[in-house]
């Protein structure tokens, strides 16, 4: 590969999940499939363009009929760089082709229900990408690190978490697991980044440092959860964060592999364009 390219298909494959995983084996550090920053700005920048033409199409698509649409899930600790990643990647693209859903602790009237009926509620329309900033599965890793459930009820949640995501993708949806993989160190750093200045205050939790107290137990989660559905209808991919640059890159990649692999095409005009050019003409 060269200093300033890319080819089509190698991120999801690079960074896609095969079999049991071991997050310690992964470089949080690491920029696989590319060389540099200046490499990944000049690759960013045109899959932009790139980006926004699909996303249109797919929007097109839907108002003549197609049912196609896209979930990109994000997933990562506190500090990943979930929300950053999505401002790079979905910026470029029309605001009314995209909904964003950034998923809490759940209330009690999401309680009262099963865990994935307000999932469902946020779900991407025909035309549309989704994109979830934490998803349904925080009712699989934090039960798990917290002990909140049974190791069998975790077992019921994974299988219905794949069965629910094939019937998504028998649907039309194209669903895109991420989960952005950050070192201890690096986010560290960055919680102390935001205590250092105070426009940052806002976004400080104390609760992240109770986190970091039970950092093997969430990578154990993790290691799990990826573990037991990354299927091949909905695979995850896992993406070293260290690096912001880097991980704004490769969740582009994935999200414009997967666009470009529908094969969107322009709807025809349901009128006669001659026609209508003449009257156009004649006023």
């Amino acid at each position: 590969m060269t200093k300033h390219s890319t080819h089509s298909a190698d991120w999801s494959d690079r960074l896609r999940v095969h079999g049991a995983v071991d997050l310690r084996a992964i470089d949080t550090s690491g920029t696989p499939g590319v060389l540099d920053k200046d490499a990944a700005e000049e690759i960013f920048d045109g899959t932009s363009r790139s980006l926004a033409k699909l996303q249109e199409k797919l929007f097109a698509d839907s108002l003549s009929g197609g049912k196609r649409s896209v979930l990109l899930v994000l997933q990562g600790m506190d500090t990943a760089g979930k929300g950053g990643t999505v401002k790079r990647v979905a910026g470029p693209m029309d605001p009314q082709g995209i909904t964003h859903h950034a998923f809490k602790k759940p209330t009690e009237e999401e309680l009262a229900h099963p865990f994935l009926w307000r999932v469902e509620k946020e779900l991407p329309a025909p035309g549309h990408i989704g994109i979830f900033d934490r998803s349904h599965y925080e009712d699989v890793l934090v039960p798990r690190v917290h002990e909140l459930i049974s190791s069998e009820e975790l077992t019921e949640r994974y299988a219905e978490i794949n069965e629910w995501e094939k019937r998504l993708v028998e649907g039309g949806t194209t669903v895109l697991k991420v989960m952005l993989h950050l070192g201890r160190d690096e986010q560290k750093n960055r919680l102390l980044r935001r205590l250092d200045r105070s426009d940052k205050h806002w976004k400080f939790n104390p609760g992240d440092v109770d986190d970091r107290a039970l950092w093997p137990l969430f990578q154990d989660a993790y290691e799990v959860m990826l573990t037991n559905t990354s299927t091949e209808h909905a695979p995850w991919h896992v993406v070293p964060a260290d690096k912001k640059w880097y991980s704004a890159l490769a969740v582009q990649q994935i999200l414009d592999e997967a666009l470009q692999a529908l094969d969107l095409d322009w709807p025809p005009a349901d009128y006669d364009v001659d026609e209508q050019r003449a009257r156009l003409l004649a006023t």
